[in-house]
């Protein structure tokens, strides 16, 4: 009987621990950002300025657990063409898979349309915080999409490597 109990005890325990993981991985730490209205979406120009664009229908979702946590999703009425022939482009981004609840935001869909020609991505800020960059995608069809990316200095500082000449100081709080 002894046995039974204990069998018991530790199938309950085990599955309480994976619902409150999977609860803490999915919900707990996520928190809606509030817009602004005024800077929610902003892109580098090729002369180096931040200029917000316009946008509309904005929601976005971030954490402080994590630097690369932040996704956000809006819709613009300006042409991606002209989009292009104002901002820095952002080579190499990919984006990240958000909750499944955040529905706007389909990294896979996101993915796709960056490697069909379909979106485009853009510079929003470089070094947010030491090793992230904040990234848009803007489709063809106005819809846009906002995400974190670990840029080079960020990979090298995760994995130990010399961060070279490149790289921008770190502050004090993030050593």
């Amino acid at each position: 009987m002894t046995g039974k109990i204990l069998t018991i005890v530790i199938v309950l325990s085990a599955l309480i621990a994976g619902v409150a993981m999977y609860y803490l991985q999915v919900y707990a730490y996520y928190e809606t950002v509030t817009p602004t209205g005024t800077d929610d979406v902003q892109l580098t120009t090729q002369d180096g300025r931040r200029e917000t664009i316009l946008y509309e229908d904005f929601q976005a979702i971030d954490s402080d657990s994590s630097p690369i946590r932040f996704r956000a999703c809006f819709t613009t009425q300006t042409p991606l063409s002209t989009l292009t022939s104002t901002y820095e482009p952002y080579i190499g981004a990919s984006p990240r898979n958000a909750p499944g609840w955040f529905d706007c935001f389909d990294a896979e869909a996101i993915g796709e349309d960056i490697r069909m020609g379909r979106a485009q991505v853009f510079t929003s800020q470089r070094n947010l915080e030491f090793g992230i960059d904040r990234v848009v995608a803007v489709t063809e069809d106005g819809h846009g999409y906002i995400w974190h990316e670990i840029n080079e200095c960020g990979d090298k500082a995760y994995d130990g490597s010399p961060l070279g000449d490149d790289c921008p100081e770190r502050d004090n709080g993030d050593n």
